[in-house]
This record gives structure tokens, C-alpha cells and sequence, in this order.
């Protein structure tokens, strides 16, 4: 679920796969997450900027990894400004513990 390359634009096909999901899902969260708007080119594909993936992060988090509903997922990102950098903490967690899981193995 990591990609930090310095792409302007994602195809959906490309933000699917970030987060390992189905390019349905992604377009039903743009549906229902007011935050997503990619823009639509002449062919209407779908093209998603940095922060539109930085907001399917929050979504991805809230919905996936926390278990919230849809409902409540939209309530806690219009509700909590800071949902950002408790974002950014947990990966940088997660990264930490793949490195301390390897180096375990290492030893």
C-alpha cells in the first residue's frame, strides 16, 4: 500500500492496485467520499492526483484497517482535521516493525 514516486497523475487501474483493491471500490468510494475528485479526461478516464491518494489513504485506514462504516468513516474525516498525521505515525509504525521483523530474522 506504499507509493511515493512523484507521478502526477494515477490511472484508476494504477490506484487500484496501490491499495490492492478493485477498481469498483475505488469508483464507489468516489461516489460516496465527497473528498475524491479525480479528474476526467477527454475519454472520461478517471485521473487521480496526489491528494486524492493521500484522501483513499485516510479511506483505505478508516474503512479497511479500523472497521469503520462508510457513514462513519465520512463523520470521522469531516470531523477530524489531524486524521493526517495519525496517518502518516501509523506508517511510519509499520515501517519500523517490518524492519525490526527483518532484522529478528536476520539474527
Amino acid at each position: 500500500m506504499e507509493s511515493k514516486s512523484k507521478k502526477i497523475f494515477y490511472s484508476i487501474g494504477e490506484t487500484a492496485k496501490i491499495f490492492n483493491v478493485n477498481v469498483s471500490l475505488i469508483r464507489y468510494w468516489e461516489k460516496e467520499f465527497s473528498i475524491l475528485k479525480p479528474k476526467k479526461n477527454k475519454k472520461g478516464n478517471r485521473l487521480f492526483t496526489q491528494k486524492d491518494i493521500d484522501n483513499l489513504h485516510l479511506i483505505y485506514n478508516l474503512v479497511k484497517e479500523r472497521g469503520y462504516t462508510l457513514e462513519g468513516a465520512q463523520r470521522q474525516l469531516k470531523s477530524n482535521k489531524d486524521l493526517n498525521s495519525e496517518i502518516e505515525i501509523i506508517n511510519r509504525l509499520k515501517k519500523i516493525r517490518s524492519f525490526l521483523i527483518d532484522l529478528k530474522n536476520e539474527l
